[in-house]
């Protein structure tokens, strides 16, 4: 049978679908799946042989879903759905008229909302590879845990030597950055966790992120700390994979890069601002420890992904001292 799997956006959940997909693909040889996702992600589906990555457009609209189910429909079997937005569901709908099985995930959006606006249940909810599993689970494909990391990609690898040369000492990642204010630390804090680490003569840090500013603000930061490169914009995702995958650690908010950082195995601190990781959004098989946060405000999380409000107006919950973050690396 032939499997299409939905997950448009983002980069962190799309990567997060990685160690479950990974599963089906080697619990179902015999089987294909197709995955529709956003431009420029398929590197990290590239060692699963019966894994054929289709690109979507970022800007979807409906023109676009006519005319991907028109592409794909004459190829599939069945359907699974990974983000249940109108767009996806407008597209499985389509396919469910063409006679395809199809299956959605369940995300408990109003039990979220409950908790984040409402402070009602904390508790915590079950993971996103949980919701993932569940969905092949009625789809009839069963995974497993086994995922631990991607195999090495060579010819990314050999071109992140030739750029950054032999790991020496200590090397470690940075990534300041994150959609949504409240899910960031402050620059000031930022700066100088990269000048207390970068003081170290053993210690190389490298700064990730994406976009226009994130590389402007990298760069100039960069230029001013030892031992201290950007390397935003500038790699190729396989590329940057496997110059996470030479790390010792990666310093990253609630953002994709912990997620990224579980393809590799690679440990992550992550920090946890206004988002909670009770929601269902830790990396894969990242450890709690790890997991820096503020346990005394009532108020977390306020938000599932992030915001750029605080009803308080002080966003309080981004206070974290350096002097922890660097205890724990």
């Amino acid at each position: 049978m032939t499997y299409l799997i939905i997950r448009f956006v983002t980069l962190g959940n799309v990567a997060m679908t990685v160690p479950v997909v990974a599963s089906l693909s080697r619990r179902y040889p015999n089987d294909r799946f197709l995955i529709a996702s956003k431009k420029n992600l398929g590197a990290m589906f590239f060692s699963m042989p019966n894994v054929e990555y289709v690109e979507v457009d970022n800007n979807l609209d409906w023109r676009g879903v006519v005319q991907l189910w028109k592409d794909l429909r004459g190829r599939v079997d069945s359907v699974i759905d990974l983000q249940d937005v109108l767009r996806t569901r407008a597209l499985r709908f389509l396919f469910f008229l063409s006679g395809k099985a199809v299956t959605s995930v369940r995300y408990g959006r109003w039990r979220k909302h409950i908790i984040t606006q409402l402070g009602w249940g904390r508790k915590q909810l079950p993971s996103e590879f949980e919701r993932y599993s569940d969905a092949f689970r009625r789809a009839g494909l069963e995974t497993d845990t086994d995922f631990a990391a991607l195999p090495k990609n060579e010819n990314a690898a050999a071109i992140v030597q030739k750029r950054f040369g032999k790991k020496t000492g200590r090397w470690i990642g940075l990534a300041p950055f994150a959609k949504s204010r409240s899910n960031m630390l402050s620059y000031s804090v930022t700066k100088e966790l990269i000048k207390q680490l970068s003081e170290s003569k053993a210690t190389r840090v490298f700064l990730f992120g994406a976009g226009v500013v994130e590389c402007e603000m990298l760069e100039q930061w960069a230029s001013v700390f030892e031992r201290t490169e950007s390397i935003a914009g500038q790699l190729k995702l396989e590329e940057e994979l496997e110059l996470m995958r030479q790390l010792d650690v990666m310093i990253c908010m609630d953002s994709a890069n912990q997620h990224l950082s579980s393809l590799v195995g690679l440990r992550a601190v992550s920090i946890w601002c206004a988002t909670h990781p009770m929601i269902g959004f830790s990396g894969w098989k990242q450890k709690a420890e790890d997991i820096i946060q503020r346990d005394d405000l009532p108020c977390r999380p306020c938000t599932c992904h992030g915001t750029n409000y605080c009803r308080y107006g002080n966003f309080v919950c981004r206070e974290i001292g350096v002097d922890k973050i660097l205890q724990q690396i």
